[in-house]
């Protein structure tokens, strides 16, 4: 089977008939919502500027519309599909035509994605800040924030990334200090990417439309990210576990007497709560409590 058309993708009806065809069905637990804006799917791809030969992670790749370009562009794209049947038709669509640039890894991404990790940490080309690999996908609503923090936490960061996620999800990563919307995962992200928004995409231009607005944003390496100890992410979320609490006393939690002392060398008032501190901030006072 040949890939599919761009055309096709544009239309609820073909989508549903190469379903019905293949005995599969749209399912809400996976988070299936098809992007069938043509000019949407291309402004997506394009906005990972993945230069021919680079590596791509694609989560969530579908019935492949976005994938197709990705490979046409000379991309390498690993896919994450738990969908069964979906492999099958992605493997028939991708593998004979591109052997060399095309991997599906199938199953939950949240348990498959540290093997596929393991395999560039040895050949050394992942959790440094010179990544070589970039990832995309419409992710799931339901683990967007899990997996990014996942990876965050786990040491494997991209070159850049181009997800899609629920508006909500968005406006966490992309949160400032102060602001309603800053969270542990805001802080998470903010320590290793640049944030920016690429479309606010609305229901409509998904098939079946989802019940929220959506979000496509794009994050880019600080040129300064290095590996941070898994210590600094465990300080981030004790530090939020309890937004109405200080510093002081959610830092207690967590290394007792030695919190007050830590906040005065960092020059942080024990009086605020994390809401309050930018990511600077963070990484100053992880610094102290780390000597």
């Amino acid at each position: 089977m040949r890939p599919l058309s761009d055309e096709f993708y544009n239309s609820p009806a073909q989508i549903n008939a190469l379903l019905a065809e293949r005995n599969l069905a749209v399912q809400k637990k996976f988070g299936q919502n098809f992007l069938i804006h043509p000019e949407l799917r291309k402004k997506l791809v394009l906005a990972l500027d993945a230069e021919p030969g680079s590596a791509v992670w694609e989560v969530g790749p579908g019935l492949g519309a976005e994938t197709r370009l990705l490979l046409e562009g000379g991309a390498s794209v690993t896919a994450f599909e738990v969908d069964r049947g979906y492999c099958l038709l992605l493997n028939e669509m991708f593998a004979a035509g591109y052997p060399q640039k095309w991997k599906l890894v199938e199953g939950d991404v949240l348990r498959t994605w540290k093997t596929e990790k393991s395999l560039l940490d040895e050949s050394g080309t992942a959790g440094a800040a010179d990544a070589n690999v970039s990832l995309f996908g419409n992710l799931p609503y339901n683990i967007a924030g899990i997996l990014l923090g996942a990876f965050a936490e786990n040491g494997m960061f991209f070159k850049r990334a181009v997800v899609t996620v629920q508006k909500e999800v968005a406006e966490r990563i992309c949160a400032k200090e102060n602001s309603a919307c800053y969270s542990s995962l805001s802080v998470l992200i903010s320590s290793i990417y640049t944030a920016s928004r690429v479309a606010l995409i609305k229901p409509a231009n998904f098939y079946p439309p989802p019940n929220v607005d959506s979000v496509c944003i794009r994050l880019d390496i600080k040129p300064e990210t290095a590996v941070l100890p898994s210590g600094f992410f465990r300080m981030v979320r004790a530090l939020f576990s309890r937004r109405r609490k200080t510093l002081k006393n959610n830092l207690e939690a967590l290394y007792g007497a030695q919190a007050a002392a830590a906040l005065n060398a960092a020059g942080i008032s024990p009086n605020l709560r994390a809401e309050n501190l930018s990511v600077e901030d963070f990484l100053r006072l992880f610094a102290v409590i780390s000597k």
